[in-house]
């Protein structure tokens, strides 16, 4: 096996694995602030898609311009994406996490399944369950370095999956926003009586958390193609990447990314029916050894 084909595995796996990071970050973001997960993520993934797509035509036809002239069309078309699934990450906290948390069961678990039955059965009512085939905004040519081909589309991700997770991280450390959602983390008692609006807190969470969702499946269509079934396996890996990563950890989760989207990509080189399981074989054998993944903590509300 060449060299090329080794580092042109790797190109790809950086590429998914950029994907199953930013699922994994938004995972990690209720998690540690309602100690809830959205069970619904795949779904916004992969509405959030479509609602790019929607909003390419849209911006065509009102500029009548061609869109695949025009790259900023799938710019701004992404930008519309993950604001749309995080404004609708607001109603999902509202209607099915805010009435069951802080409550003794999983109520949440299936009230967040059943609000990501109902976004897919509108929007198979909308678009219909075909797939789409996406343009790439940056075209269809492959850049050639040495012998290793990078199509646009995974030049694109990995740089804006890697902006996006260094900004996240920035942002989580640095900021006075990122230090409230930490706080929040640790005690919610005792950052509300700091002056942090924990609710507010909460939903902005979920709007980050379902807002990348959305953002991932627009950048990850050109890729897959569009299909409001694509999303399911996209989360179940970024789940897997959270968990492996350690759901509390932040840098955690954008590692267990890579590391998910690399092994993957790996095994594909000697068997592409092997690659589900090689990585739920790794889940299992990190969670035997850490439970709580490479780089997460037990969290434990204080009173």
């Amino acid at each position: 096996m060449s060299i090329d084909t080794l580092l042109q595995a790797l190109v790809g796996g950086l590429t998914m694995g950029g994907i199953y990071a930013l699922i994994a970050i938004g995972f990690n973001l209720t998690y540690t602030t309602t100690r809830t997960l959205n069970f619904a993520q795949g779904d916004f993934v992969s509405v959030g898609a479509f609602v790019g797509l929607g909003a390419v035509g849209l911006l065509t036809a009102l500029l009548t311009i061609d869109a695949a002239a025009y790259p900023f069309i799938y710019a701004l078309a992404a930008l519309a994406a993950a604001v749309v699934m995080g404004l609708i990450g607001l109603p999902l906290y509202v209607a099915a996490i805010r009435p069951f948390a802080g409550r003794p069961g999983m109520s949440w678990v299936m009230s967040t399944i059943g609000f990501g039955i109902i976004m897919q059965s509108l929007a198979l009512s909308l678009w219909g369950p075909g797939a789409r085939m996406v343009a790439a905004p940056l075209g269809d040519g492959v850049l050639r370095i040495g012998g290793v081909g990078l199509r646009s589309q995974e030049i694109l991700v990995l740089v804006l999956a890697f902006g996006i997770l260094f900004t996240l991280d920035y942002a989580l450390r640095r900021t006075p926003l990122g230090r409230s959602m930490r706080a929040v983390a640790q005690n919610r008692d005792a950052a509300a009586l700091m002056g942090i609006d924990v609710t507010r807190i909460m939903m902005l969470a979920f709007a980050v958390s379902t807002g990348l969702a959305g953002l991932s499946g627009m950048l990850i269509a050109p890729i897959m193609s569009a299909s409001l079934f694509m999303g399911v396996v996209i989360a179940l890996k970024g789940f897997s990447a959270a968990i492996v990563g350690g759901l509390t950890s932040p840098r955690g989760c954008m590692f267990g990314g890579l590391l998910i989207g690399v092994a993957e990509s790996f095994t594909a080189l000697w068997s592409a029916q092997w690659r589900e399981i090689v990585v739920f074989v790794l889940v299992i054998a990190v969670l035997a050894v850490m439970p709580n993944g490479l780089f997460g903590r037990k969290l434990v509300e204080k009173v």
